[in-house]
Formats: C-alpha cells, sequence, structure tokens
C-alpha cells in the first residue's frame, strides 16, 4: 500500500495502515508518533518493536496486556531479577508471543539496563532523534523509510552497550512509535504540525 492519508469512518483523513482494524485507530490516533519518555516505557516499547519483528504489529497490539502482566509491566528492576523458572513459564504463556530467543533477549536486555543510571535509556535513545525538519513530511507510505542513518547509529549504540534484537528496523520502528520521528503522512489528521 503507497497511497495517501484516507478517510476514516468519521471522515478524518488518517495514514492508509491505520483503517484496517479499530485497534489500529486507537493506536494510531492516540499513541503512533507521540513522544514517550521514560526508562521503562521506553524498554516496553523496545520490547514489542523486538517481539513484533517478522510479525503483523496488529498480533503485538492486541496481546499488549498479556505482555504487560507477564513482564511485570516492563518494570525494568523487576525484569532484570527474573529466574530461570520466570523464563519457563514465560514460555509457557499463551498471552504473549512464545519466542525462546525473543524472550531471552528481553530478559537480558533488562539486565543490562538496570546497570544503567536512571534516565541513560530515555537520554540515549532521545539523542538519537533527528531534526524534525531534515526531511520532508512524507506523502505516501512510499516515502516512509524502513532505515534510517540515525535508527542504523541507534542501534549500534544499543549493541555496543550489550542490548539484543535492537537491529536498525527495529530501532526505526521504536523510533516511529516513541515520536522521535513524526511518519504520520503529510495530510493526516494525526501529523503534528
Amino acid at each position: 500500500m503507497t497511497g495517501a492519508a484516507v478517510p476514516g469512518p468519521d471522515g478524518l483523513l488518517r495514514c492508509p495502515w491505520a483503517l484496517s482494524t479499530e485497534d489500529y485507530v486507537a493506536y494510531h490516533d492516540e499513541e503512533w508518533g507521540r513522544p514517550v519518555h521514560g526508562d521503562d516505557a521506553l524498554y516496553e516499547r523496545l520490547c514489542l518493536e523486538a517481539f513484533q519483528s517478522g510479525l503483523s504489529w496488529i498480533t503485538i497490539l492486541r496481546r499488549r496486556e498479556g505482555f504487560r502482566a507477564a513482564f511485570a509491566d516492563f518494570r525494568i528492576a523487576k525484569v532484570a531479577a527474573f529466574t530461570e523458572a520466570d523464563q519457563e513459564r514465560l514460555l509457557a504463556d499463551p498471552g504473549i508471543i512464545r519466542n525462546r530467543a525473543k524472550i531471552e533477549a528481553t530478559l537480558a536486555n533488562a539486565r543490562v539496563l538496570a546497570d544503567w543510571a536512571p534516565g541513560e535509556l530515555d537520554e540515549l535513545v532521545w539523542s538519537f532523534a533527528p531534526d524534525q525538519n531534515s526531511r520532508p513530511a512524507p506523502k505516501s507510505l512510499a516515502d516512509v523509510p524502513a532505515v534510517t542513518t540515525e535508527s542504523t547509529a541507534l542501534s549500534k549504540a544499543l549493541k555496543k552497550r550489550g542490548m539484543r534484537f535492537v537491529g536498525p528496523t527495529t530501532a526505526y520502528a521504536l523510533m516511529q512509535a516513541c515520536g522521535l520521528v513524526d511518519d504520520h503522512l503529510a495530510d493526516c489528521a494525526a501529523r503534528s504540525s
């Protein structure tokens, strides 16, 4: 799909991907592209983007409450203390994606982050936010990249510090979801000015 924004049931123009389900409409209008700060909040988004790898976002979005319950609301200190028994519990939890490598990465990343100073993840992630005027607002989905120079640099910085499942595409999805970039289409009602 490479189209421009399209009208939703309420007549508002939205990015085309947002109109396939009610879940997407709410996520698009209320969350995607809005600034997210705080180490635990960014850790949650990073984990969910990693779990999404190879799957559709709607799969993750519909299981988000299950993920939150399974991973102690993504509180870094709590997840960092998870044991092997917790890992086995997660592998049996039908409320999440039961992918061993992704679960192990989520736990390992929490252990890495637990050693960081408060606010350090927030500061690091946001240090890669590009100048909002550095590229024009996308007119169609074809204008929205999957990877950028900044996402590649963020990925390298996270990996260098011991993080896993944080490739450039995942890093860019994080940047989009957390408002580091505004990839709402130019004529989308949810785009910031």
